[in-house]
């Protein structure tokens, strides 16, 4: 950990385990995923401590403040120290509707066999 100064964005990100590849922190802040105090960053803008990083991962954004500099990878423990968390909790799951599964190698679904899962997802009311 640095105690004082600034680190690349992309390089902190790694550091503290948000991406599992540099390259990977480097292409998100190349297509607009990392935000910075609320600006997009390039990959070498540079992190202080007290900063806030957004930074989107399939879907959804962590929101991030620094509170420790770190340049290189570490465990998990002390990455965690690295930065507070204020990302949200995510939303429910919603209930999804049963889809009956079929064993692998049964081959296709017979009339009766479709319309009954038919029936099943909402589709078909005839019975």
């Amino acid at each position: 950990m640095v105690s004082e100064g600034s680190v690349r964005v992309d390089s902190w990100l790694w550091a503290v385990r948000v991406y599992k590849t540099r390259s990977a922190a480097t292409a998100a802040c190349r297509a607009g995923h990392v935000r910075l105090n609320g600006e997009r960053v390039k990959a070498a803008q540079n992190v202080r401590v007290g900063d806030e990083v957004r930074a989107r991962i399939s879907g959804f954004d962590r929101i991030l403040t620094v509170r420790a500099l770190a340049v290189k990878r570490g465990s998990a423990a002390v990455a965690a120290t690295c930065f507070t968390d204020l990302t949200p909790p995510p939303p429910p799951r919603e209930s999804v509707a049963f889809v009956p599964v079929r064993d692998r190698g049964t081959g296709r679904p017979t009339k009766r066999d479709r319309r009954e899962i038919e029936r099943l997802r909402g589709v078909r009311d005839d019975y």
